[in-house]
């Protein structure tokens, strides 16, 4: 039997796009241009203000060739 259980703590999601970009020497636009979204959803992906769909966020992985939760991680409010 499978068991699940969830943190009282209110988490947020955070990633290190920003971090995977530098490395790669990949801009904004780039980035943008490269999963098929606006450098606004880029940015604002990158300061927190929105989370990605899943495909995005696979996208995104895909391109850093990443896996998603080394890009994509839930961080405690507290």
């Amino acid at each position: 039997m499978w068991h699940c259980t969830i943190s009282k703590n209110p988490m947020i999601m955070k990633n290190n796009i920003r971090v995977e970009r530098a490395i790669f020497r990949i801009t904004q636009q780039g980035l943008a241009e490269m999963v098929g979204v606006s450098r606004q959803t880029i940015n604002a992906i990158e300061t927190d203000k929105y989370i990605p769909s899943t495909t995005l966020a696979l996208k995104i992985a895909k391109v850093c060739n990443k896996k998603v939760e080394d890009i994509f991680f839930l961080e405690d409010t507290d």
